[in-house]
């Protein structure tokens, strides 16, 4: 009976004291939801500005793009005054198939006037037994397990989306940010107060195993067995067991700054980490871009490289033919030979440094062990860009996730400054707390108690340990400030930089485009001498380098114009909407 009613008594006082603190939660929890609701406005990124209508471009160079398309169709082109035409800044939509082995040839992209209703593509998902396995710790210990079973076709679109999914170093960054919400989530528990609740149970006594000396030999076995029970019983005449519970409650009223600091320094830090993950997803789109570029690049190497194996070998006949016949020389075949072995070499690097390119973009992409990718896009212009050079470094300023981090950097080390100080400042700390306790063995009642108190603590000297951590953050503050000045100034350089490659690698390709057209015709009129007996087969071999560099610049001028572009776009971050 007297157990149930400590029992009861300890679970009436931990109700009363929830009762009695149940107002002063109800408004910390009130204020701190307020906060909380209102914290997040602060942590969105601004939005970005909208981009403004495409410029038109010279008329001339939209004519050349058209008609490089089809190169028997250049005389009507030109004979015809051409329309002005807009391009858009869209992104390409994916080709329906593309051989492995046979790379598209280089087109630049067509024109789209605004005035047209554009329906946009239906976006394909990759396929997916692209899919890596979800285990991240599979260790493949058998060569059948990292054998290349499935080759796809994908487009660059689909390429950004699966880098999205799976890449490690994105994947990394969101648990990162998980755990500073995490981190956060625990500052803000500082805000509530602590209770607490303590009970035991104690036994003591005397004589447990000793002899009294009032037992006979003959019974003292008899005699200690019974007054072991008797003393586990509590009713031994040195024994007692006790019972002792305590609910306490404690709550930091006044910490002189140094829990508002470490609030706001946890929010600047998840702050800094969801930068850092809009900073990894740019870098990562930009890097998978360059990916899927050089693997383009490399598939047109092939082509051209293939396609001068073709006009070697064309002209090796020729001169073969004529040789038989008695007009031609055996120094035209050898030079020939020689002439298509050095293709055949150039074909079989060509061919290493694509499958190079294809497993670079497949370990970027963090795809399944056993499948690997094609380029499923032709080599176009991905598009044109809109706005002037001193625009784009506004809004490369207004939108680059690093300038964002070095200011979240300072602020980190402002609230660091402030808890350090904090060190050296009068604390304020209330605590109460409900005692029971009771000796089952006696014949008293049991007895309780409380007691309400507010601490006061004030480190008055600590060899001035604490100013100098908050001079240590003030050199972090400067630091961050410096670091800022720099980035911005990288910023800049960064936007110019990819604007005049962008602009020189636009005139690059008019220029490629025209003299890809006269190399054409070169080499066919160099063979045609030849044939005739009025040239020489250094001509042909002349007009065949020629041609295959013709070909070689264009392909570069479009892709270092897409490699520009998606360094622009990333100088100025306009993947990611804040």
């Amino acid at each position: 009976m007297k157990r149930q009613q400590i029992c009861k008594r300890l679970c009436l006082a931990s109700t009363l004291v929830v009762l009695v603190t149940q107002p002063a939660w109800a408004s910390e929890a009130v204020n701190n939801n307020s906060n909380i609701a209102s914290k997040p406005q602060s942590l969105k990124f601004k939005r970005r500005k909208p981009v403004a209508p495409v410029k038109q471009f010279d008329a001339d160079l939209v004519a050349l793009l058209k008609a490089s398309i089809n190169p028997s169709a250049n005389a009507k082109q030109r004979q015809q005054k051409p329309k002005r035409t807009t391009f858009t800044a869209q992104k390409r939509s994916p080709a329906p198939k593309a051989p492995q082995n046979s790379p598209a040839p280089a087109t630049p992209a067509k024109p789209t006037s605004n005035n047209a209703a554009d329906i946009p593509p239906k976006r394909t998902p990759p396929p997916s037994r692209l899919n890596p396995n979800p285990n991240p710790l599979q260790f493949p210990t058998l060569p059948q397990e990292v054998r290349i079973e499935a080759i796809d076709a994908i487009s660059l679109e689909q390429a950004l989306e699966l880098a999205r999914r799976n890449n490690r170093q994105l994947q990394v960054a969101l648990l990162t940010l998980e755990r500073s919400q995490a981190n956060l989530r625990e500052a803000q528990a500082a805000e509530y107060p602590n209770l607490s609740v303590q009970a035991g149970l104690n036994s003591r006594g005397s004589d447990l195993l000793s002899d009294s000396g009032n037992n006979t030999n003959s019974n003292a076995g008899n005699g200690q067995i019974s007054e072991l029970l008797n003393q586990l019983n509590g009713q031994g005449g040195g024994s007692s067991t006790a019972l002792s519970g305590t609910v306490e409650l404690s709550y930091n009223l006044y910490t002189a700054g140094a829990r508002t600091a470490r609030i706001r320094g946890a929010e600047e830090q998840l702050r800094f980490d969801q930068l850092d993950y809009e900073r990894i997803s740019e870098q990562l789109r930009l890097d998978v871009s360059n990916d899927y570029y050089d693997l383009q690049d490399a598939d047109e190497q092939v082509r051209i490289n293939r396609a001068a194996v073709t006009n070697a070998e064309a002209s090796l006949r020729d001169a073969q033919a004529l040789e038989q016949a008695g007009v031609g020389t055996r120094f035209a075949v050898l030079q020939f030979q020689v002439q298509l072995a050095n293709a055949n070499q150039n074909l079989t690097n060509s061919l290493s440094q694509q499958q190079i390119a294809r497993r670079q973009l497949a370990n970027r992409l963090s795809i399944a062990q056993s499948a690997n990718v094609v380029a499923a896009d032709a080599v176009e212009i991905a598009g044109l860009w809109n706005l002037s050079v001193e625009e784009s470094i506004i809004q490369a300023f207004q939108n680059r996730a690093e300038l964002q981090q070095q200011l979240a950097r300072r602020n980190i080390a402002e609230q660091n400054r402030r808890i350090a100080l904090a060190d050296n400042r009068p604390t304020v700390a209330l605590t109460t707390n409900y005692n029971i306790s009771d000796t089952f063995n006696d014949e008293q009642s049991f007895g309780d108690d409380y007691s309400l108190g507010a601490n006061v603590r004030w480190n008055l000297y600590d060899g001035g340990a604490a100013r100098a951590r908050a001079r240590a953050e003030e050199a972090n503050i400067a630091i961050a400030e410096t670091n800022f000045a720099d980035t911005r100034n990288q910023v800049r350089f960064e936007v110019e930089q990819a604007y005049s490659n962008l602009q020189s690698n636009l005139a690059n390709i008019q220029t490629a485009s025209v003299a890809l057209e006269q190399a054409r015709e070169a080499l066919r009129l160099a063979r045609l001498r030849f044939q005739a007996g009025v040239g020489t087969q250094t001509d042909v071999i002349s007009a065949e380098n020629d041609l295959t560099e013709a070909e070689g610049n264009r392909v570069s001028a479009i892709l270092d114009y897409n490699r520009a572009l998606a360094n622009l776009q990333r100088a100025i971050s306009t993947g990611q909407p804040r």
